[in-house]
């Protein structure tokens, strides 16, 4: 079964507090303690990033690794054998431009497609969203929101903060109507999109007020969310 989540926004990157999201990656896991690795490739390797992912998903029982293009002096093996030794693969958010790049460079995706084919659950935030589809907007191209192609394992286009970026929704509106940008979807900060085999699965949510979307041509269509409700 292959697994991708597409998270709008939220998790560890943005709180401490709020791990729900987080919390279920890992119940997707079959392991225990599951293996997570985190790529922060698109935040340039960001320490605070970092130190960020390892706080959260440690205090979570899970085992930590964190996969640098930046500072490869950091690997404990090749690049193949930390990335297919992972349940749970989570990607940074940052320019999805400059991750698109130096992944191809480095061949980083096609270990990835393997991973994923294999099993893997792969995840990502923003940019670590976009990637796996296959057009998003994103403001890694220059100044203002652009479309970008992308890796295109998953069909269509995404949009993350679709709430918290205000030039995000009408931009969007309006790509969608000269159809320079596919249909597909847009999610809001707190809101994960989660996709098996290429097909969508369900939303769901860490906060009140958060959700995905259908978008197209004709407008917008709200996609029914499970809340993650803290215990």
């Amino acid at each position: 079964m292959r697994q991708i989540i597409a998270l709008g926004g939220g998790g560890f990157g943005s709180s401490l507090e709020n791990l729900r999201l987080d919390e279920y990656l890992l119940s997707l896991c079959a392991a225990s303690r599951p293996k997570v690795g985190f790529i922060p490739t698109a935040s340039g390797d960001s320490l605070d990033y970092i130190a960020k992912f390892e706080s959260a998903y440690q205090s979570l029982n899970a085992q930590t690794s964190v996969f640098q293009l930046f500072r490869s002096q950091t690997w404990t093996g090749t690049p193949e054998e930390m990335l297919l030794d992972q349940d749970l693969i989570f990607v940074g958010g940052g320019s999805t431009m400059n991750m698109m790049l130096l992944w191809q460079a480095w061949g980083i995706d096609t270990i990835l497609r393997k991973a994923y084919d294999q099993g893997t659950i792969l995840a990502g935030i923003s940019a670590g969203a976009n990637i796996w589809f296959e057009q998003c907007t994103t403001d890694s191209l220059g100044p203002g929101i652009q479309v970008m192609p992308c890796l295109g394992w998953l069909p269509g286009s995404f949009t993350p903060h679709y709430d918290s970026e205000p030039e995000r929704k009408p931009l969007l509106c309006q790509m969608l109507r000269e159809q320079t940008i596919a249909p597909g979807y847009a999610a809001t900060d707190g809101a994960a999109v989660h996709f098996i085999n290429e097909e969508f699965h369900k939303v769901v949510t860490d906060r009140e007020r958060a959700g995905a979307f259908e978008v197209d041509r004709e407008g917008e269509t709200p996609l029914e969310f499970t809340p993650l409700v803290k215990d």
